[in-house]
C-alpha cells in the first residue's frame, strides 16, 4: 500500500473569513477571547498547525505574525466578497477558506479535506465552511461575476454549486467539531477547551 509522504502533500494556503458585522454577537467575533488569544489568531495557528504555508486574513484586522490583513474590495458582500479579495492577493494553487468563529475545528478535519483527491472545491455535506478551493482562473472569474452581480446570490454554497464542489460526508462527531457562534448565548455554551490543541506559531493576542 503507498504512503503519502510530506513531500506529496499540496503546498495549502489558508484563509480565515472574518471581518463580518457580528450584530447579533454585539462585538467582533474575531477578537473574542479564545484559550487566552484572540479567536482569530487561534484559527490562524490552526490553520498553520494543519501545514498552511501561507496566510491571509479577510477583514481590516492588526497585523499577526506571518499573516496578511486583507481589507473587503466590495463593502456589505458577506464571506463571498471578503473571499474574492483575498483570492486576489493569492497565486494559484490549492486553499483552505475557514470562518473565524468555528473554534471546535480541528487539523483532522481539515486534513480530510486536503486528501480529497483532485477536485475544484470539497466541502463537507451541509456545511459551507471549511472548504479546499482550488484557485484558478476559472474560479477567479466565476468569484468576481458573482460579486459584480447585485441581483444574484452572493452566497459560498452557490460558489459550491457553481465549482461542481465535492461533498464529504462528516464523522460521526463532525457536526460539534463545525459548532459555530453568533449570539453571546451559543459562545458561552462552547466547550472552552479545544480537543486538538495546537501549536501557539502565532503571537498577537
Amino acid at each position: 500500500m503507498s504512503t503519502i509522504t510530506p513531500t506529496d502533500l499540496p503546498a495549502m494556503a489558508g484563509i480565515v473569513l472574518a471581518g463580518g458585522l457580528s450584530s447579533r454577537m454585539g462585538q467582533d467575533k474575531a477578537l473574542l477571547r479564545w484559550q487566552g488569544r484572540s479567536l482569530l489568531a487561534h484559527m490562524c495557528a490552526l490553520l498553520q498547525a494543519a501545514g498552511a504555508q501561507t496566510l491571509r486574513v479577510s477583514g481590516s484586522y492588526p497585523v499577526l505574525p506571518g499573516v496578511e490583513s486583507v481589507p473587503d474590495l466590495v463593502p456589505r458582500c458577506g464571506p463571498l466578497g471578503g473571499l474574492y479579495s483575498v483570492v486576489k492577493t493569492l497565486p494559484d494553487g490549492p486553499v483552505w477558506v475557514v470562518a473565524v468563529d468555528m473554534p471546535l475545528l480541528d487539523r483532522q478535519l481539515l486534513w480530510r479535506l486536503r486528501d480529497a483527491g483532485d477536485a475544484r472545491c470539497v466541502h463537507f455535506r451541509g456545511q459551507p465552511l471549511p472548504m479546499r478551493l482550488n484557485i484558478d482562473r476559472s474560479c477567479r472569474t466565476l468569484l468576481q461575476s458573482m460579486v459584480m452581480d447585485v441581483n444574484g446570490p452572493r452566497s459560498l454554497y452557490r460558489l459550491q454549486r457553481q465549482l461542481g464542489s465535492i461533498e464529504l460526508r462528516l464523522p460521526d462527531d463532525g457536526d460539534a467539531r463545525l459548532l459555530n457562534c453568533n449570539t453571546p448565548i451559543q459562545w458561552e455554551a462552547l466547550p472552552h477547551e479545544s480537543a486538538d490543541p495546537v501549536a501557539v506559531r502565532t503571537t498577537a493576542h
